[in-house]
């Protein structure tokens, strides 16, 4: 079992995630989405940005829930957080591109799995 909080913080990210798909969605694709500097591309990363925040928050809470989550993943999503925030600019769209399009619904499967004590 997990505490509200954690149940609070797996709702937060299924909610990011939904946020993703209505961009994605918006745009006519993750290529598309991506292109628009301005609205889509910041959007989407802001978004993944705060997955990566509550992946923190359970760590730092010492939370068991990590260990339900593939550590790669894990990983992944803390280095896709550090080069968003202290690069922008510099961000590999192709990456993204990847995150997107597999691991973003690797990770909703995981949370509902989670939330439904599967």
């Amino acid at each position: 079992m997990f505490s509200e909080k954690d149940a609070a913080r797996l709702h937060s990210m299924q909610e990011k995630i939904s946020d993703i798909h209505t961009v994605i969605e918006r745009h006519g694709g993750i290529t598309n989405a991506l292109a628009d500097r301005a609205e889509g591309r910041a959007a989407l990363l802001m978004n993944l940005v705060a997955i990566a925040e509550q992946f923190d928050k359970f760590k730092k809470s010492e939370s068991n829930l990590l260990g339900k989550f593939d550590e790669a993943q894990l990983k992944g999503f803390y280095s896709i957080r550090t080069f968003i925030a202290h690069d922008y600019d510099g961000v590999s769209l192709p990456i993204i591109e990847d995150i997107l399009r597999v691991q973003v619904d690797i990770l909703s499967q995981t949370i509902g799995q989670i939330l439904t004590g599967a």
